[in-house]
């Protein structure tokens, strides 16, 4: 996947089946649909694919234990579904996560007990696992930094997690080797309307080369996300908010805290809220938050009162108490919630449905929605544009469609940081020893190598720093000073490939700090 071969694609052709506009879950998704059933489809991102709310999550594959206290079975189930069908389809990157909830009253555990007997019952022959009462005894063996006084029993069952970024470049990789053209640091600057208002393409800047393209097709797709309403507004002069930002923010911490394989559940914060403490590639991450915001950012930052309510809440189940000094990343994202049709209504309250949305322009809008059931999205979205747009009618063919990496669980070796790549694995040990410099390690306390950042640049289209360690390698959301110091390392392997400057390697340094920075707390953050 070269950024040049794909302009040139992009250059060549002159009418599209089908434009999407934005390279997040949803986005590409409908990208790899759309091309798989046989349209001619381009994909256009202003920034780098899964920059915004796609790498932001909370690294989870689930059918969302707490929607069933919110009596939304219909999503539970449907995301149950597409648990079964991203595992067998992503295998590289979903794995089966044990999580335990620590039960300091039995009336608590009833409950969840009850909850979790209807979680598998909806899975059925799709379960990740079967949930269970486990003693006190275990539940300590579990989690031996749970907090032990008061403690009952637990209650242990199964659900998915994954690496959300990793996930979207694969998702593009996908798209490419079914027929896309998919394009980031491309902008949408307006959308095209012939005579009778009806949307006919959409003008774009590149932001690399500054140039300007105006391309025509069939039907336009906005999956933008939380930035869904600057694209409405392109679209009509009064439009309706069709999308209520809310923030969750997630810390980062050394595994030394949890010292399991099992993540935590804790069942009850102060706002309601579940909240997690999940291991992941080696350390722990806290979340989330759920905080209603007024302006949607690509850096989003998080707030104090937010940074307080993890702490405050994780201290209370945690005998290793983590703090401030402890942290060693920390970042925020925005869930792109359809807007709630009450007046009013919480950001927690609302449904994490998704809508499709046809504009009087022709324009087809996605919004609200998760991860997990990001290829149930897509469908829909491709099956609208068929009807509003009248493409050739084609059947969606994602589920069986293996996403670029997929590998057997049986195959996969988690140990070694690599199982990643899945089948690219080899490539980049192939890449190492033909030129044996790239076996130089990212930093000195991680096992990631230059090769990685070569194979992200050559294979991966990353084309800044930020690219490289935050959403190629992961480096920057793990631990956000180890990669501010392994920048300049990744900026001179950039313009090397890449062919810039030293004003351009200034330029990227300066903006790489000024991000990094966002992810870490204020009284760190590098001057």
């Amino acid at each position: 996947m070269k950024r040049s071969e794909q302009l040139e694609k992009f250059q060549q052709t002159e009418s599209w089946d089908v434009i999407i506009i934005g390279g997040g879950s949803s986005g590409l998704g409908i990208a790899v649909d759309a091309a798989s059933r046989g349209y001619k489809t381009v994909l256009l991102e202003a920034m780098d694919f899964a920059k915004g709310t796609s790498s932001r999550s909370t690294k989870l594959v689930h059918g969302g234990v707490r929607y069933l206290e919110q009596g939304n079975i219909s999503l539970v189930r449907k995301a149950l579904k597409e648990r079964e069908i991203m595992a067998r389809n992503a295998g590289h990157l979903v794995s089966n996560q044990s999580f335990v909830i620590p039960i300091y009253n039995y009336w608590s555990g009833f409950m969840y007990s009850f909850g979790l007997i209807l979680y598998d019952l909806m899975a059925g022959s799709l379960s990740f696992g079967k949930s269970k009462c486990i003693s006190k005894k275990k539940t300590i063996e579990f989690l031996p930094t749970v907090l032990q006084k008061g403690l009952k029993e637990g209650i242990i069952y199964h659900d998915g997690q994954f690496d959300d970024a990793r996930m979207a470049i694969n998702l593009a990789q996908t798209a490419v080797e079914n027929g896309a053209c998919v394009l980031n640091y491309m902008k949408v600057i307006d959308l095209i309307k012939d005579d009778n208002h009806k949307i006919i393409g959409i003008e774009i800047e590149d932001q690399e080369s500054g140039e300007k393209h105006k391309i025509y097709g069939k039907a336009v797709i906005n999956a933008t996300g939380v930035f869904t309403n600057s694209i409405m507004k392109m679209n009509a002069a009064n439009y309706k908010k069709f999308i209520v930002p809310s923030q969750g923010i997630h810390l980062v911490f050394d595994k030394s805290f949890l010292q399991s394989d099992h993540a935590l559940m804790i069942p009850k914060t102060t706002d309601g809220r579940v909240l997690f403490v999940l291991p992941w590639h080696g350390k722990i991450i806290i979340g989330t938050t759920d905080t209603e915001v007024k302006k949607s950012s690509f850096e989003p930052i998080a707030l104090e009162k937010e940074i307080a309510f993890l702490l405050e809440n994780a201290q209370k189940y945690l005998s290793k108490k983590p703090d401030r000094s402890h942290v060693l990343s920390l970042f925020a994202g925005l869930r792109p919630l359809a807007a709630p049709e009450k007046e009013g209504e919480s950001t927690k309250e609302i449904s994490r449905s998704h809508k499709v949305i046809v504009s009087k322009t022709g324009l087809i809008t996605i919004t609200g929605g998760k991860w997990t059931t990001y290829r149930e999205m897509a469908q829909d979205t491709v099956d609208k544009a068929i009807i509003v747009h009248q493409l050739p009618k084609k059947e969606c063919k994602t589920k069986d469609i293996a996403i670029h990496g997929n590998k057997k669980t049986s195959e996969i070796d988690r140990q070694d940081h690599l199982y990643i790549y899945g089948t690219d694995l080899a490539e980049i040990i192939a890449l190492q020893n033909k030129q044996p410099e790239l076996r130089e390690k990212l930093h000195p306390a991680y096992d990631y190598t230059m090769a990685e950042v070569a194979w992200a640049i050559r294979y991966e289209m990353a084309r800044t720093i930020d690219d490289v360690l935050a959403r190629r390698v992961r480096l920057l959301f793990l631990d956000a000073r180890a990669a501010i110091e392994s920048s300049e390392k990744v900026c001179d392997l950039l313009a090397l490939e890449l062919a810039h400057d030293e004003t351009w390697k200034q330029n990227q340094m300066a903006a790489f700090k000024k991000i990094a920075n966002g992810f870490l707390l204020a009284e760190y953050r590098i001057q």
